[in-house]
């Protein structure tokens, strides 16, 4: 129990202004007790005494629920901009200001995934599998080789590149 309000009370009051995941952890079993904690808005519902295995289990599945979310909701965005470049999703058309940038297939897509994620640091495992699949063959280092191609035709010579390298980690589009 907690002390003051008990886990319903909570998924009500935290629900309406939050996305953030619930998971209900109680002793309480009885198919009621499980609808109302799932109806007042938990996302799952785990009784007790359960294994960590499970819980673990339980987390991983929210969270795919919530990339796959987060996933629709960037497509539903037509439009993404950072500084003056922008990303046109319906026809693949990238600018800089009032300049057509003519980019492949994979830099369409590696510039995209970048730019859908200002000031969070990609690895290059990240954006190999974003960007080429899960099951490639392909070498970590080509992340590297289409960051160079991306940067030649998106820079604008004598400022700061757009994409920053993390050494040992990544790249990032900061703001």
């Amino acid at each position: 129990m907690l002390p003051e309000l008990n886990g319903i009370e909570v998924c009500r009051r935290l629900r309406p202004v939050k996305d953030t995941p619930i998971i209900i952890m109680t002793a309480r079993d009885s198919v009621i007790d499980r609808v109302s904690g799932l109806d007042h808005g938990a996302d799952d519902y785990i009784v007790k005494p359960f294994a960590i295995e499970e819980l673990l289990a339980r987390v991983r599945a929210l969270l795919r629920r919530i990339d796959i979310e987060e996933e629709q909701r960037k497509v539903k965005q037509t439009t993404v901009t950072y500084r003056d470049l922008t990303i046109e999703k319906e026809n693949r058309v990238v600018r800089r200001g009032d300049e057509h940038i003519e980019l492949t297939k994979r830099e369409y897509e590696l510039l995209l995934i970048l730019m859908e994620n200002i000031n969070v640091v990609l690895s290059r495992d990240v954006l190999l599998n974003k960007v080429w699949g899960y099951k490639t063959e392909v070498e970590t280092n080509v992340v590297d080789v289409y960051i160079r191609y991306l940067r030649n035709k998106i820079d604008v010579a004598g400022q700061e590149s757009y994409i920053q390298t993390v050494r040992g980690t990544g790249y990032v589009m900061r703001s």
